[in-house]
C-alpha cells in the first residue's frame, strides 16, 4: 500500500473516537485488510487501544486508534 492511504485511514479513525478493527477500516474504505494492517503498522500515530475477545471460530481483534494532537497547544511561559 502506498502511503497515500495513510491520510484516509487517519481521518476515518479520528472520526471514530472509539476505534475500529482492521476489517471495519477495510470495509469502510474499500481496501484489502492486509493493506490496512500494513499501513497501520507504518503509521507512527496509530496504536492498538484494546483487544476484542476471541469469538467462536475467530481470533481476538485489535481496536486501532490514532493520536489526536491538541489544537493550538500554548507555549510555556
Amino acid at each position: 500500500m502506498s502511503k497515500s492511504q495513510h491520510p484516509r485511514i487517519r481521518e476515518l479513525l479520528r472520526e471514530n473516537h472509539d476505534g475500529l478493527t482492521v476489517n471495519e477500516i477495510a470495509s469502510k474504505l474499500v481496501l484489502q485488510p492486509d493493506s490496512v494492517r500494513n499501513a497501520l503498522l507504518n503509521m507512527p500515530d496509530a496504536y492498538i487501544d484494546r483487544w476484542l475477545a476471541a469469538r467462536q471460530g475467530k481470533r481476538e481483534e485489535a481496536i486501532w486508534c490514532v493520536v489526536v494532537p491538541p489544537e493550538n497547544c500554548p507555549k510555556p511561559e
